[in-house]
């Protein structure tokens, strides 16, 4: 005490405030020591919140992953790296956006034989548990290697189709996927999508080597909920390896191959797909499918039980399919929503659905839009509406059904959608937690 009032006297601004508590000397050390000794888990709660506050975004994950558990530091981490963050996409989990956006650049950065493997495999003892989607929009292929060197013995024929082969195969996923217990949606694009000056077309396919890779990657993941390939020029060859991949798994219930080139002998492996597995939703969306895919897709949906939604918009089914479609509707009682728009669709096909929309109790969504129905096309379905109360959406647009068709349709499809809003807000179901 003596020493206390002798440097008062000496110094009136000196106060025993300035010096900090034990309490706060130990955390401090703690966070200036933490990647060599990181002890959270045995502080106080409110003391693990302090150390966390004061963390640095450059620690290693080797560190923090598995002990870091509080979102205001993997906030920190995101908002720091990325100029958007919308956390709303990754189950509000700031922790989960770090750790799949971090593999998802891992991934898109992958240079095959160049890359070390061990880039990834590192990460996944870090990431496994927080993983639970990934998107990846572009796969890079090896770095180009100078054929003529090594290909001087070999013909300009097979051997050289088989090199090229070699030499454009992208990262292997099942090296990869198997490791993460926790993932439930894929979704991949395999191209590239800046390649400047060092363009090659063949950086732009999906390999036959890569669709064995991903189908048994994908067969693997048996938590996997929804699979999108898209944009990869899939053709049919390779879209019956992966569907046969797909056959009887346990947890698939999307699947969305738009934009790919799958015609009639793809379409008719995915037709026995649909029967031969708990599918919910397939989008087949600007594809070349025609008449004989869309009748074994038809027939595939009037064995299902499952399938809710099916999208075959920008294809070229015609009447065939679509009366094949609405055959197999007359006996689905799962189907919901339904897109044929653009399909070179015409009354025919309208003369078939007039019968689904008088008898079909599922459906309550159908897409016509920018098809050649005419004005007979459009009485048809106003026809087979009469009685149906179902049925919540029908597009019609650019379809060259009559003003006063379309308008008495119109009346008809609102009048189902405010019943079913009105017994909605009357019997109120609550989900299940």
């Amino acid at each position: 005490s003596f020493y206390t009032r002798r440097c008062i006297t000496e110094d009136p601004s000196w106060s025993l405030v300035t010096v900090p508590p034990l309490t706060e000397l130990c955390l401090q050390h703690i966070v200036h020591n933490f990647e060599n000794n990181p002890i959270l888990n045995y502080l106080l709660p409110e003391h693990q919140k302090k150390v966390v506050d004061r963390l640095s975004t450059s620690l290693p994950l080797t560190v923090t992953a598995n002990i870091v558990s509080h979102e205001d530091y993997w906030k920190r981490c995101c908002m720091e790296r990325w100029q958007v963050c919308d956390v709303s996409n990754y189950g509000d989990s700031w922790k989960r956006m770090f750790f799949e956006r971090h593999l998802e650049n891992t991934l898109k950065f992958f240079i095959p034989n160049a890359t070390d493997p061990r880039e990834v495999l590192d990460l996944i003892p870090l990431c496994k548990g927080y993983v639970r989607k990934l998107e990846i929009d572009q796969f890079l292929p090896p770095l180009w290697v100078d054929q003529n060197k090594e290909s001087s013995d070999l013909s300009d024929t097979e051997d050289d189709a088989e090199l090229s082969e070699v030499y454009t195969h992208h990262y292997d996923l099942r090296d990869l996927i198997s490791d993460l217990p926790h993932l439930q949606e894929l979704h991949l694009t395999y191209g590239v999508k800046s390649c400047g000056m060092n363009f090659e077309w063949s950086l732009f396919n999906f390999t036959e080597l890569d669709c064995y890779n991903l189908a048994a990657a994908v067969k693997m993941c048996r938590s996997l909920k929804v699979f999108k390939l898209t944009r990869s020029k899939v053709d049919d060859d390779k879209i019956k390896i992966l569907a046969r991949s797909l056959q009887h798994h346990p947890c698939l219930l999307e699947l969305d191959l738009s934009h790919n080139l799958i015609r009639d002998h793809g379409a008719q492996a995915l037709g026995k797909l649909i029967s031969h597995s708990k599918l919910e939703t397939l989008d087949l969306c600007n594809n070349q499918i025609c008449h004989l895919g869309a009748q074994a897709l038809a027939q595939g949906l009037a064995e299902s039980s499952t399938l809710a939604s099916l999208n075959l918009r920008l294809n070229f089914v015609d009447d065939k399919g679509g009366e094949a479609i609405g055959r197999a509707l007359l006996t689905n009682t799962s189907l919901k929503s339904l897109h044929l728009g653009s399909n070179n669709l015409s009354q025919r096909t309208t003369a078939a659905f007039s019968q689904v929309l008088a008898q079909n109790t599922t459906l309550t969504s159908i897409n016509f839009s920018c098809n050649h129905l005419g004005p007979d096309g459009g009485k048809q379905l106003l026809e087979g509406l009469a009685n149906n109360k179902t049925l919540t959406e029908l597009d019609l647009r650019h379809t060259e059904v009559e003003q006063e068709t379309d308008f008495l349709i119109h009346e008809i499809v609102w009048a189902n959608r405010e019943a079913v809003r009105v017994g909605s807000l009357q019997n109120p179901t609550t989900e299940p937690l």
